[in-house]
């Protein structure tokens, strides 16, 4: 990995971020200057790697970049774009609601489709054409305003024949679809979070930021105290006037770049230097490559993602390990996976220029791709710093005395752990006693991390940096060192350790009747797996006997025995199954989607992969974590009103909802989305009636998830959330927030701090009205009868203010800054899953060339289709319109597509006009008689993981068939929802980024 900025010095960035504490809450106004972005912020992304690097820059003549192509410094200088207001006319403008603030998202599959959310206003604006995008990228904060009426675009989809996506490709807008685009995320808050799965789409997410007004025009508002509130209901009723219609407008200001414009992944195209001849030698096309090199001043830069434009890096600016190679005419430079810096993009340039910071390595090789994936996402993967580590203490520290006679002792309690059989960092904890009547005393015990992260120390600035443990499959990134992570603060079995614990008394209805809530000393007993526990659910365990049948059982600890944990286990389970129904019943929402699970050989390599099944034993804990978080959102809410750090899910995208109750409605699903209960009643209906056809079903749960927006958190102080919004759809409840991982999230620290501060107060304002044994109902906040006259009472308020100076609680300012940001790097290290689980699968693809499966259509028209790929739960494209020898039929009135082959040839120049795509990109075509039959149970023809073997992707070659993927025929009629027979393969890596292409699988004998 070649090292190109020895400029940025790290550590001095980051003793700036201690010091200032993330305060993000500013943002100032102004327009975007042709210089080089914010030292500080490049700096911050730089940290992501362990070597920062770049070069020395050397800024060519900027009247050479007014252009794409090579030639382009001949071109006259004209202006592309036009001027961004200035700061003091956007503030004027958003006063008065003439413009509005808005998130600026990239259509993946069409770039020059992006689309602004503006809160409130139901439907996206549509932001059309470079001239209206106006130098904005993916991610910047932006000013639009709004086109008149008139130039209102026709909404796709319109009609109501079909269930449509949001986001249309033009170029298919007359087909059918059922892809609804847009990021779903139902935020997944239980014990094993880290497993979140993420439907990949390429769309728009729908992620609001406040709107600060309207538009021109004829519904502009004159009201400048009102403009706001006034514009945004103007653009609601004529969007509601004119449902046919969607919203146009224009970029006219970027409050805030990026950060991603700082670290863009993806390859030098030197593509169009070299010649595409096959029989050009290696020797001349050096020789080409060099004299191009010497005299051109550009070079072209293609991003992976597919949301940037294509970037030029001057010549000069190039790193010098980059130079020496495109000196001696080294071609396979185009084969580095680099990262890219926009440094200007002005108005008379039609492209952003750029300098490459940082060379990773061969874009076909995974480590270079892990390393591009977590600097483009600014993750922190260095050791940490001496200064960090010295906030820890010493690897032989023993719990002080003074904590014993503080804490409650819990150590003779029947305390275990569940989790994953490979974690290390044990966050949880469990138990549950029976007490009189059928009442259980059900104990959930967290460690205690806030006790060794202290307020305003480099470990907590730097845990609050990271601010999540980020997990790449086969190892992590943790958020704090593995000393305190894994050892000291991780509940491990048999050893004493400081807890945060919640008791609950449960009566056999679920209901409970009293908690008790402080810190504690706990010693787990043993740790158990999810398959222990559930092999103990199985009833694979015989309590009488002792006889067992599970394999492996960990170590037992203290004095409690194996019957003992059986019996916990078991009356574990029985209370979480009446939790469980009484939160379906209260209106809880389930949407648990399917999640890739790879194997691996002992280089690292990926050899298979299944599916993760659904565990009951998963269940039983996310249950008690849910309760615990629900509690912890209770206590801080009434303790500290203005200051808790809260988590919430808003209501679905209504749009997005609405199409896909449609779509259920079209093929006889009743569906109900009144509210997150019924539609969850509706999904669990629809599942028993596609009993027979799961995929079908999935399908259905993938748009439903898709119509969902992002779990976030958020200050309850803040003057711009309404408390109207601060429940939790998905979960159904009023307040809700993170308290049980504090070893891999960072905003559960906080919310342990404040729990902390808290009991203090409730402590020291019941010892001074003189109640040491005070019954339940005086317990004014951790209790469950909630004394309000008793919290806002002089004596209470002064000891909760008292409590806050000592536990060090951030003020409302601080606290909001801190969920921005504790909110993006949780969204970061979600899209670090996502392409660590999209190049994983790549790795297999390539190494055994094709994979077969079914696959359904869930999109369709004269251009391309969009299709549901079974063994692998995700979507992909396959595109039919201008492909050599291939000839589709797109009936409009039935969205009915035939496709079959074309007798006439054409021959074309690549580039030219009227080119046509080779026929093997779009469809794999093999010989009847040269199908070979399935392999057998000995696998001899078959790899390790089952997939037939495939030499040339012509399909020249014999394959070997897959019982349950018959190939289709020519001609092939397709429809919504029907299944047919794909091809999968490696995409790119070398040259590219990387993706999994799809191909129809045919057979015929006519080629």
């Amino acid at each position: 990995m070649a090292i190109l900025d020895q400029s940025h010095d790290f550590s001095d960035s980051k003793d700036k971020k201690h010091k200032r504490r993330f305060n993000r809450k500013s943002k100032q106004i102004s327009p975007l200057p042709d210089e080089e972005p914010v030292q500080q912020e490049a700096g911050q992304l730089l940290r992501s790697c362990r070597e920062p690097i770049a070069c020395e820059i050397s800024m060519a003549d900027s009247n050479a970049r007014s252009g794409y192509h090579l030639s382009r410094q001949s071109q006259k200088r004209r202006n592309y774009y036009t001027t961004y207001w200035s700061k003091e006319a956007v503030t004027a403008a958003l006063e008065r609601g003439d413009v509005f603030r808005a998130l600026f998202r990239v259509n993946a599959h069409n770039r020059l489709e992006a689309y602004c959310k503006i809160e409130g206003v139901p439907i996206d604006i549509l932001i059309s054409g470079s001239d209206a995008q106006n130098r904005a990228v993916e991610g910047d904060i932006v000013v639009i305003e709004i086109d008149p009426l008139s130039l209102w675009t026709k909404m796709k989809g319109s009609s109501g024949a079909s269930f449509n996506a949001s986001v249309s490709n033009d170029c298919n807008s007359a087909g059918a679809s059922i892809n609804c685009k847009g990021k779903g995320d139902v935020d997944v808050d239980f014990h094993e979070e880290r497993n979140t799965y993420h439907l990949e789409n390429g769309s728009q997410e729908s992620v609001a930021l406040a709107g600060n007004g309207l538009v021109n025009g004829n519904i502009s508002c004159s009201n400048e105290h009102h403009g706001e509130v006034n514009a945004v209901q103007k653009l609601c009723a004529l969007t509601m006037a004119f449902p046919s219609k969607r919203p146009t407008g224009k970029v006219v200001a970027i409050i805030e770049k990026s950060r991603r414009r700082n670290g863009i992944v993806g390859f030098l195209d030197l593509k169009q230097w070299v010649s595409q001849r096959k029989d050009f030698s290696e020797k001349a096309e050096a020789i080409k490559l060099s004299s191009l090199f010497s005299s051109m001043k550009y070079i072209p830069f293609a991003p992976n993602d597919s949301k940037f434009p294509k970037l030029m890096v001057p010549m000069t600016s190039l790193p010098d390990c980059i130079k020496r190679r495109l000196e001696v005419g080294d071609a396979k430079v185009g084969t580095e996976l680099v990262a890219a810096q926009i440094v200007n993009w002005g108005e008379e340039d039609n492209a952003p220029e750029a300098h490459v910071i940082r060379v990773f390595g061969c874009g076909g090789d995974a480590e270079p791709c892990i390393s591009a994936i977590l600097f483009q996402n600014a993750i922190n993967s260095s050791e940490f710093s001496s200064e960090t580590l010295s906030c820890l203490p010493s690897v032989n520290w023993v719990i002080p005395l003074e904590e014993y006679q503080s804490r409650r002792d819990i150590r003779n309690f029947c305390i275990f752990t569940i989790d994953p059989a490979s974690t290390t960092d044990v966050d949880d904890a469990l138990s549950i006693n029976w007490l009189s009547s059928g009442i259980c005393r059900v104990g959930v015990h967290i460690a205690d991390a806030s006790y060794f992260v202290l307020p305003e120390t480099a470990l907590d600035a730097e845990a609050e940096f990271r601010s999540t443990s980020v997990y790449l499959l086969r190892r992590k990134l943790p958020m704090l060192p593995s000393l305190l992570s894994e050892n000291l603060g991780s509940l491990n079995p048999g050893v004493e350790r400081l807890a945060f614990s919640i008791f609950w008394d449960i009566n056999p209805t679920g209901e409970v009747l009293d908690r008790w809530i402080g810190r504690t000393i706990m010693q787990s007993c043993c740790k158990l797996s999810y398959e222990h526990a559930q092999d103990i659910i199985d009833g694979k365990f015989d309590v009488e006997t002792s006889a067992t049948s599970i394999s492996g059982l960990p170590q037992m600890h203290g004095h409690f025995q194996w019957s003992n944990v059986v019996k916990s286990v078991k009356s574990l389970y029985a209370v979480s199954k009446i939790l469980k129904e009484n939160r379906y019943n209260d209106g809880a929402l389930s949407l648990a989607n399917p999640k890739l699970d790879f194997l691996f050989n002992e280089d690292g390599s990926p050899s298979n992969f299944v599916f993760q099944g659904s565990m009951e034993s998963k269940s039983l804990v996310e249950e008690f974590m849910l309760l615990a978080n629900r509690t912890a959102a209770e206590v801080i809410s009434r303790a500290y009103p203005s200051t808790a750090l809260l988590r919430r899910h808003p209501e679905p995208d209504l749009r997005k909802l609405r199409e896909f109750e449609a779509f259920c409605c079209k093929h006889g699903l009743n569906l109900d989305t009144s509210s997150s209960g019924r539609l969850h009643l509706s999904l669990e209906r629809i599942r028993q009636e596609l009993k027979d056809d799961s995929v079908l079903f999935n399908i259905i749960l993938s748009y439903a998830t898709k119509s969902m927006q992002m779990a976030t958190y958020f200050c309850s102080g803040n003057s711009e959330e309404c408390e109207n919004n601060w429940g939790h759809y998905a979960l159904a409840v009023p307040l809700y927030t993170h308290f049980t991982s504090p070893l891999r999230r960072y905003p559960d620290i906080v919310v342990h701090r404040t729990m902390a501060a808290a009991v203090e107060a409730e402590a020291i304002y019941l010892k001074k009205r003189n109640n040491f044994n005070v019954d339940k109902t005086r317990r004014c906040l951790t209790g469950i009868y909630f004394d309000r006259d008793a919290v806002e009472s002089h004596e209470a308020q002064k000891a909760l203010s008292f409590a806050a100076a000592e536990h060090n609680l951030p003020c409302t300012e601080m606290l909001t800054g801190v969920a921005a940001h504790c909110n993006e790097r949780k969204l970061a290290g979600r899209h670090v899953n996502d392409a660590i689980v999209k190049l994983y699968t790549w790795l297999l693809l390539r190494r055994e060339k094709v994979l077969f499966s079914k696959a359904r259509v869930v999109g369709l028209g004269p251009k391309f289709m969009s299709i549901y790929i079974q063994k692998l739960a995700i979507e992909r494209r396959i595109y039919y319109d201008e492909v050599e020898g291939l000839t589709a039929e797109w009936l409009d009135a039935t969205c009915t597509l035939v496709l079959s082959l074309s007798t006439s040839k054409r021959f074309q120049r690549r580039g030219s006009p009227a080119y046509c795509r080779p026929l093997e990109e779009a469809v794999l075509i093999v010989s009847p008689h040269k199908l070979m039959p399935a392999v057998d149970s000995s696998g001899e023809n078959c790899n390790e993981v089952g997939i037939p073997q495939i030499e040339d992707r012509d399909g020249s070659t014999s394959v070997s068939h897959v019982q349950d993927v018959e190939t289709a025929a020519f001609p092939l009629t397709l429809r919504i929802l029907s299944t047919i027979s794909v091809a999968l393969h490696a995409v790119g890596g070398d040259d590219g980024p990387h993706d999994v292409g799809a191909r129809l699988y045919v057979s015929s004998y006519c080629r």
